[in-house]
């Protein structure tokens, strides 16, 4: 079987299949993981707080190195600012769609994100999809770089058996591309982007990644890729069927996915 296939059959990106251990320290990966469940807790603490903040744990390092560590982890604080940084005309920057607007069924909203996971031995990047309505996770891919292709790949899956009518991510260069935004025009999808620097313009991914990983990712030390991979299919299994939720009135996203569906069809 080639290994195309084998990647299809795993829904895992081709670049996952040729994945070595990310080249940091085994100091610098813990740094990582204490890092990135701090920015869970406070993300509005950029590289002089987190510094400080490590010092305060004992930790011996520098705002210098902390910079680097959290640009690898694609991390940044989040407060409102002042947008001053000019894009590439060919990276456009689509206005924000969701203020105010009041989100009553399924497939109306779709939000897509990305975020960093420690693996015991180096660390991958998950992309996921979710209905803004019911939380219902629409699809997920891992990848072991911020290349745009896994985004793209796991967009092309999930507008293959449905499409929202808006879809909102962060301004990410994976999501600005040409190529990304594209894909969503030519499926008649409304762009929004969050304003940069907006801690509340796609709020309910971030509550996803906390609870994949202080419920999953966390309480594992996974080894490798395909362990990581099969954990988080039971996690998302799981999260979809199985998980109530508080302000789901208890239901669980699939419930609440699939009969608001039926009821609109």
């Amino acid at each position: 079987m080639s290994v195309r296939r084998q990647c299809e059959l795993l829904g895992l990106s081709r670049a996952t299949a040729y994945y070595e251990g990310v080249g940091e320290t085994e100091e610098n990966l813990c740094l990582m993981r204490r890092i990135d469940a701090q920015y869970l807790k406070t993300p509005f603490f950029g590289s002089r707080r987190m510094m400080i903040w490590l010092l305060k744990e004992g930790y011996s390092v520098n705002r210098k190195r902390i910079q680097r560590l959290m640009r690898l982890m694609n991390l940044e604080a989040i407060y409102p600012r002042p947008q001053t940084t000019q894009r590439n005309q060919e990276h456009r920057v689509f206005p924000y769609l969701l203020r105010d607007r009041s989100i009553t069924r399924p497939d109306e909203v779709w939000a897509a994100d990305i975020t960093y996971i420690p693996m015991s031995q180096g660390f991958m990047y998950l992309v996921a999809i979710i209905d803004w309505h019911s939380r219902y996770v629409i699809g997920w891919r891992l990848s072991n770089s911020l290349e745009s292709s896994f985004c793209l790949d796991v967009l092309n899956q999930a507008l293959e058996r449905r499409k929202p009518e808006i879809f909102n991510t962060d301004q990410g260069v994976q999501f600005t591309s040409r190529i990304f935004t594209g894909r969503l025009e030519s499926a008649g999808v409304q762009i929004s982007m969050d304003g940069k620097g907006r801690a509340l313009d796609n709020v309910f991914i971030e509550r996803l990644w906390w609870s994949v990983k202080y419920e999953n990712v966390y309480l594992h030390d996974y080894r490798t890729v395909q362990q990581l991979h099969q954990g988080l299919s039971r996690y998302f299994e799981f999260y979809c069927r199985e998980r109530p939720h508080q302000s789901l009135e208890y239901r669980t996203p699939e419930t609440v996915y699939r009969a608001n569906r039926r009821r609109n069809t």
